[in-house]
C-alpha cells in the first residue's frame, strides 16, 4: 500500500532546501532544479507545490517570519509562565541576534529579500511592512507593561521607543553578521539601552525606588 503523503511536511521540506540553497549560493542564483536536487526530490515535486520560482520565493519570505516567531516563542517558553518585560525584551534581541548558523542565515536571507523587493515586482514589499509593523506593535505593548510595571519612566513613548528599539536590534545585528562587533559586545550595548529606559544608566532612580522614597 503506498505510503499517505503529508504534503505539510513535504511543502517544509522543500522550504527548507530552498533556504539552504538561498543562504549557501544567494537568492540571484535559486532555481526550482536547484531547490528539488537540494531535497533530494523530482523538479516535479516542487513544481505541484509552489509552480513558480516567484511563489516559492515569496512563501519562504513567509515562512522566515514563521520561524522567527517560533525561535522566540521557544526562548520565552524556556524562561518560565513569567519572565518579566525586560527578559522578553532580551530574548527578542537573543533571537535576532545572528550568532550561530541558523540566526545568521535568516539575517542574511532577510537582507537579501529587503533589496530583492526594491527591484523585483514579483516580491511583495509588504512583507517588509507588515512584518515589522506586528513586531512593532508587540515591543510598544511591552514598552506599556514596562511602564505600568515600573521598569521603565512613566513618560517614556511606547512608540518612538520601539521604533529605536527595532532599529537597534537589525543595526547591531547586522554589526555582528560582518564582523564589527562581538556578541558580547552587541548584548552590553543592548543591556545599556534598556537600563537607560529605567534611570539605571545614569543613574538616576527608577520608578520602584521613586515610590519608595
Amino acid at each position: 500500500m503506498p505510503r499517505t503523503v503529508d504534503h505539510e511536511e513535504r511543502r517544509s521540506m522543500i522550504l527548507g532546501a530552498f533556504m539552504r540553497v538561498a543562504a549557501r549560493e544567494g537568492l540571484h542564483a535559486v532555481s526550482l532544479r536547484g531547490v528539488a536536487a537540494e531535497a533530494a526530490i523530482s523538479l516535479r515535486s516542487v513544481q505541484y507545490y509552489f509552480e513558480t520560482k516567484a511563489r516559492l520565493m515569496q512563501s519562504g519570505l513567509t515562512a522566515l517570519e514563521t520561524i522567527s516567531n517560533e525561535r522566540l516563542s521557544a526562548r520565552l517558553h524556556a524562561l518560565g509562565p513569567s519572565p518579566g518585560v525586560r527578559a522578553t525584551l532580551e530574548a527578542y534581541f537573543a533571537v535576532a541576534l545572528p550568532t550561530d548558523h541558523e540566526s545568521r542565515q535568516f539575517h542574511l536571507l532577510w537582507t537579501s529579500y529587503a533589496m530583492l523587493a526594491m527591484t523585483d515586482p514579483e516580491i511583495s514589499d509588504r512583507t517588509f511592512v507588515d512584518g515589522p509593523d506586528r513586531q512593532h506593535a508587540r515591543i510598544a505593548s511591552l514598552m506599556e507593561k514596562g511602564k505600568s510595571d515600573g521598569d521603565f519612566h512613566g513618560e517614556l513613548d511606547s512608540e518612538i521607543e520601539a521604533t529605536i528599539l527595532i532599529s537597534l536590534i537589525h543595526g547591531i545585528g547586522t554589526a555582528v553578521l560582518v564582523g564589527q562587533q562581538t556578541e558580547e559586545r552587541a548584548f552590553a550595548s543592548f543591556g545599556h539601552y534598556l537600563d537607560g529606559l529605567s534611570g539605571q544608566a545614569s543613574g538616576e532612580p527608577g520608578r520602584d525606588q521613586q515610590r519608595s522614597e
